[in-house]
Protein backbone atom coordinates (compact mmCIF):
# COMPACT_ATOMS: atom_id res chain seq x y z
CA UNK A 1 0.00 0.00 0.00
CA UNK A 2 1.46 3.39 -0.95
CA UNK A 3 1.30 5.95 1.96
CA UNK A 4 -0.03 9.43 1.99
CA UNK A 5 -1.10 10.77 5.42
CA UNK A 6 1.73 10.67 8.22
CA UNK A 7 3.03 13.10 11.01
CA UNK A 8 4.73 16.29 10.45
CA UNK A 9 8.51 16.40 9.56
CA UNK A 10 9.79 17.53 13.42
CA UNK A 11 7.14 13.99 14.88
CA UNK A 12 8.84 11.49 12.34
CA UNK A 13 12.02 12.69 13.53
CA UNK A 14 11.22 12.40 16.95
CA UNK A 15 10.02 9.07 16.15
CA UNK A 16 12.31 7.53 14.63
CA UNK A 17 15.01 8.92 17.04
CA UNK A 18 13.08 6.94 19.50
CA UNK A 19 12.41 3.44 17.70
CA UNK A 20 16.24 3.53 17.11
CA UNK A 21 17.36 3.68 20.67
CA UNK A 22 14.79 1.52 21.26
CA UNK A 23 16.90 -1.39 19.69
CA UNK A 24 20.00 -0.47 20.41
CA UNK A 25 20.99 0.84 17.40
CA UNK A 26 22.67 3.52 18.51
CA UNK A 27 25.93 3.94 20.84
CA UNK A 28 27.52 6.32 22.75
CA UNK A 29 30.64 5.91 24.33
CA UNK A 30 33.20 9.09 25.20
CA UNK A 31 35.66 7.15 26.98
CA UNK A 32 36.44 4.79 24.39
CA UNK A 33 35.46 5.87 20.98
CA UNK A 34 34.99 3.77 18.09
CA UNK A 35 36.85 4.16 14.99
CA UNK A 36 34.62 5.17 11.93
CA UNK A 37 35.28 3.77 8.20
CA UNK A 38 37.50 6.67 7.70
CA UNK A 39 40.35 5.39 10.57
CA UNK A 40 39.20 8.76 12.40
CA UNK A 41 37.48 8.10 16.40
CA UNK A 42 33.99 9.22 17.33
CA UNK A 43 32.17 8.84 20.21
CA UNK A 44 28.70 7.82 18.52
CA UNK A 45 27.84 4.92 16.06
CA UNK A 46 24.71 4.39 14.86
CA UNK A 47 24.17 0.48 13.45
CA UNK A 48 21.17 0.83 10.77
CA UNK A 49 21.40 -2.79 9.66
CA UNK A 50 19.49 -3.77 13.09
CA UNK A 51 16.34 -2.56 11.84
CA UNK A 52 15.64 -5.80 9.32
CA UNK A 53 15.33 -7.75 12.36
CA UNK A 54 12.19 -5.27 13.93
CA UNK A 55 9.11 -5.64 11.19
CA UNK A 56 6.88 -3.15 13.12
CA UNK A 57 9.73 -0.75 13.18
CA UNK A 58 11.43 -1.07 10.03
CA UNK A 59 7.51 -0.77 8.17
CA UNK A 60 6.82 1.74 9.61
CA UNK A 61 10.14 3.56 8.82
CA UNK A 62 10.12 3.18 5.43
CA UNK A 63 6.54 4.35 5.53
CA UNK A 64 8.24 7.44 6.78
CA UNK A 65 10.87 7.36 4.03
CA UNK A 66 8.02 6.73 1.42
CA UNK A 67 5.93 9.48 2.44
CA UNK A 68 8.75 12.07 3.07
CA UNK A 69 10.21 11.48 -0.76
CA UNK A 70 6.78 11.88 -1.79
CA UNK A 71 5.95 14.91 -0.42
CA UNK A 72 9.40 16.71 -0.79
CA UNK A 73 10.14 15.18 -4.56
CA UNK A 74 6.25 14.47 -5.70
CA UNK A 75 3.92 11.45 -5.81
CA UNK A 76 5.18 10.35 -9.82
CA UNK A 77 8.87 11.75 -9.48
CA UNK A 78 10.08 8.28 -9.88
CA UNK A 79 10.68 5.34 -12.29
CA UNK A 80 12.89 3.16 -10.43
CA UNK A 81 14.18 2.37 -6.67
CA UNK A 82 17.81 1.37 -6.45
CA UNK A 83 19.48 0.73 -3.20
CA UNK A 84 23.42 0.95 -2.60
CA UNK A 85 25.00 -2.44 -1.65
CA UNK A 86 24.88 -3.53 0.87
CA UNK A 87 23.24 -1.60 3.52
CA UNK A 88 20.97 -0.09 1.13
CA UNK A 89 19.50 -2.95 -0.31
CA UNK A 90 16.82 -3.92 1.94
CA UNK A 91 15.16 -0.72 2.51
CA UNK A 92 15.06 0.04 -1.59
CA UNK A 93 13.43 -3.77 -1.59
CA UNK A 94 10.72 -2.02 0.88
CA UNK A 95 10.54 1.25 -0.75
CA UNK A 96 9.90 -0.07 -3.97
CA UNK A 97 6.92 -2.49 -2.70
CA UNK A 98 5.42 0.75 -0.87
CA UNK A 99 5.94 2.93 -4.36
CA UNK A 100 4.73 -0.09 -6.68
CA UNK A 101 8.01 0.36 -8.39
CA UNK A 102 10.68 -1.78 -10.27
CA UNK A 103 14.15 -2.42 -7.73
CA UNK A 104 17.68 -2.68 -8.10
CA UNK A 105 20.24 -2.52 -6.46
CA UNK A 106 24.26 -1.02 -7.17
CA UNK A 107 27.40 -2.92 -6.61
CA UNK A 108 30.38 -0.63 -4.81
CA UNK A 109 32.54 -2.18 -8.09
CA UNK A 110 32.12 -4.42 -10.83
CA UNK A 111 32.23 -7.85 -9.73
CA UNK A 112 34.78 -9.25 -12.56
CA UNK A 113 33.21 -11.75 -13.43
CA UNK A 114 30.19 -12.97 -16.05
CA UNK A 115 28.70 -9.48 -17.49
CA UNK A 116 30.90 -7.44 -14.68
CA UNK A 117 27.84 -5.16 -14.46
CA UNK A 118 27.48 -2.57 -11.12
CA UNK A 119 23.74 -2.14 -11.70
CA UNK A 120 21.80 -5.88 -11.18
CA UNK A 121 18.23 -5.90 -12.18
CA UNK A 122 16.67 -3.92 -15.21
CA UNK A 123 17.18 -0.45 -14.94
CA UNK A 124 16.98 1.68 -18.73
CA UNK A 125 18.01 5.16 -20.41
CA UNK A 126 15.76 7.61 -19.30
CA UNK A 127 14.21 6.06 -15.87
CA UNK A 128 14.29 8.06 -12.74
CA UNK A 129 15.92 6.35 -10.55
CA UNK A 130 15.99 7.10 -6.28
CA UNK A 131 19.11 6.44 -5.14
CA UNK A 132 18.29 4.07 -1.33
CA UNK A 133 20.58 3.80 1.58
CA UNK A 134 20.38 2.98 5.05
CA UNK A 135 22.51 6.59 5.98
CA UNK A 136 24.68 9.06 5.46
CA UNK A 137 27.64 10.93 6.84
CA UNK A 138 29.42 13.06 4.79
CA UNK A 139 27.56 12.51 1.30
CA UNK A 140 30.62 11.51 -0.48
CA UNK A 141 30.08 7.71 -0.54
CA UNK A 142 26.84 7.89 -2.33
CA UNK A 143 28.59 9.72 -5.42
CA UNK A 144 29.72 6.53 -7.02
CA UNK A 145 26.35 5.01 -6.82
CA UNK A 146 24.92 8.00 -8.42
CA UNK A 147 27.87 7.65 -11.30
CA UNK A 148 26.98 4.37 -11.76
CA UNK A 149 23.32 4.74 -12.38
CA UNK A 150 24.39 7.62 -14.95
CA UNK A 151 26.15 5.66 -17.03
CA UNK A 152 22.98 3.33 -17.78
CA UNK A 153 21.41 6.52 -19.14
CA UNK A 154 18.91 6.79 -16.60
CA UNK A 155 18.85 9.87 -14.01
CA UNK A 156 19.41 10.17 -10.36
CA UNK A 157 19.20 13.92 -8.88
CA UNK A 158 17.88 12.14 -5.12
CA UNK A 159 18.69 10.12 -2.47
CA UNK A 160 16.72 8.72 0.60
CA UNK A 161 18.11 7.64 3.93
CA UNK A 162 16.72 6.96 7.27
CA UNK A 163 19.99 8.88 9.01
CA UNK A 164 21.80 11.60 7.95
CA UNK A 165 24.83 12.84 10.33
CA UNK A 166 23.63 16.37 10.21
CA UNK A 167 26.72 17.34 11.60
CA UNK A 168 28.97 18.20 8.49
CA UNK A 169 28.24 21.18 6.69
CA UNK A 170 29.36 20.43 3.61
CA UNK A 171 27.34 17.20 2.82
CA UNK A 172 24.35 19.22 1.23
CA UNK A 173 26.72 21.28 -0.51
CA UNK A 174 28.56 18.22 -1.77
CA UNK A 175 25.72 16.26 -3.34
CA UNK A 176 23.81 19.41 -4.62
CA UNK A 177 27.01 20.21 -6.81
CA UNK A 178 26.60 16.69 -7.67
CA UNK A 179 22.84 17.57 -8.65
CA UNK A 180 21.59 15.45 -5.85
CA UNK A 181 19.07 16.34 -3.03
CA UNK A 182 19.11 14.33 0.46
CA UNK A 183 16.35 13.11 1.76
CA UNK A 184 16.31 11.80 5.43
CA UNK A 185 14.59 10.85 8.63
CA UNK A 186 16.26 12.22 11.42
CA UNK A 187 19.84 13.53 12.35
CA UNK A 188 22.14 12.99 15.60
CA UNK A 189 20.90 16.27 17.03
CA UNK A 190 17.04 14.66 17.46
CA UNK A 191 18.69 11.47 18.72
CA UNK A 192 20.73 13.28 21.64
CA UNK A 193 17.46 15.25 21.91
CA UNK A 194 15.01 11.74 22.45
CA UNK A 195 18.51 9.96 24.58
CA UNK A 196 18.28 13.26 27.41
CA UNK A 197 14.57 12.60 27.85
CA UNK A 198 15.33 8.97 28.93
CA UNK A 199 17.69 7.41 31.16
CA UNK A 200 19.84 5.53 29.00
CA UNK A 201 22.74 7.26 28.83
CA UNK A 202 24.66 9.21 31.60
CA UNK A 203 24.47 13.28 31.43
CA UNK A 204 28.22 13.32 31.33
CA UNK A 205 28.40 10.70 28.04
CA UNK A 206 25.46 12.78 26.59
CA UNK A 207 27.47 16.27 27.27
CA UNK A 208 30.63 14.80 25.46
CA UNK A 209 28.48 14.02 22.70
CA UNK A 210 26.89 17.32 21.97
CA UNK A 211 30.60 18.53 22.22
CA UNK A 212 31.63 16.11 18.83
CA UNK A 213 28.26 16.97 17.20
CA UNK A 214 28.45 21.09 17.48
CA UNK A 215 32.70 20.72 16.43
CA UNK A 216 33.45 16.98 14.78
CA UNK A 217 36.20 17.61 12.92
CA UNK A 218 38.25 19.43 16.12
CA UNK A 219 36.91 16.83 18.41
CA UNK A 220 38.27 13.97 16.18
CA UNK A 221 41.78 15.62 15.65
CA UNK A 222 42.53 16.36 18.83
CA UNK A 223 42.15 12.53 19.83
CA UNK A 224 43.62 11.05 16.64
CA UNK A 225 45.79 8.40 16.98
Amino acid sequence: MIPSSFPDRAEIARLTASMLLEIEAVHFNATDPFTLASGLPSPTYIDCRKLISYPRIRSTLMDFLAVTVMRDAGFEAFDNIAGGETAGIPFAALMAERLALPMTYVRKKPKGYGRNARIEGMMTPGERVLLVEDLTTDGGSKLSFVDAIRETGASCAHTAVIFYYGIFPETIETLKAHGVTLHHLCTWWDVLEVARAGDTFDRETLKEVESFLRAPRAWQEARKK
